[in-house]
């Protein structure tokens, strides 16, 4: 004879399965009616911010109009166009860009004027040393002239100089290193109303090398 029956309903053993296979299907049925939308780059946290442009950045890429009155003359006695070499750009200590070329020649070489301007600053600072600023007539070029062992016997502030007039000599004087004297040579594009610390540095090299 068989056991009466304990008065408790037996489930089917595929219940718990049909319903799992309910539930994905909902789960699959709702992420395909859901739209992905890209980040577009102006959202915010999409792109990194740009970084603010400097007035006194080196503007290695920038191509601007250079009309300094003429081909400059190589501002280092002495010194051929063809040894010259272009250091603008380059990686200098504490994370500074050079944004000028440096001309190197033993220590008393006579520096002249690459361009004929006024005498705007003469200046020791701890980084140059003894430094010239040199502003063309138009005032929207400055020329910088640094690491200078002395200056020119009756150069001064407001003087004009002429193309190839001597200003000082090479030498070592501010970080410069003792054993390598060198003229730091550097060409600012400036408004006519900025000061003469003030301005965008552009390559003096490729104007020092045409000749035209």
């Amino acid at each position: 004879m068989r056991a009466p029956p304990s008065g408790k309903a037996t489930r089917p053993r595929w219940l718990p399965l049909l319903c799992g296979a309910l539930v994905l299907l909902l789960v699959v049925q709702l992420v395909s009616r859901m739209r992905f939308v890209p980040a577009r780059p102006d959202a915010p946290g999409a792109a990194p911010p740009k970084p603010a442009a400097s007035r006194n950045a080196p503007a290695a890429a920038r191509r601007l109009p250079v009309d300094l009155g003429g081909p400059m003359a190589v501002p280092v006695a002495g010194v051929r166009r063809e040894g010259l070499y272009d250091s603008f750009t380059e990686a200098r200590s504490g994370g500074r860009i050079h944004d000028a070329i440096d001309i190197l020649a033993p220590e008393g070489t006579p520096v002249v004027a690459a361009t004929a301007g006024r005498v705007e600053k003469l200046f020791v600072s701890d980084l140059g040393g003894n430094t010239v600023y040199i502003r063309t007539p138009d005032r929207r070029w400055i020329l910088y002239y640094a690491h200078l062992s002395g200056y020119a016997a009756g150069l001064r502030e407001g003087a004009m100089v002429k193309r190839g007039a001597p200003i000082g000599t090479v030498g070592s004087t501010g970080n410069a290193d003792p054993a390598a004297p060198h003229l730091h040579f550097a060409i600012h594009h400036a408004r006519p109303d900025e000061p003469w610390y003030q301005g965008v540095a552009v390559n003096p090299y490729p104007l020092l090398k045409r000749r035209r």
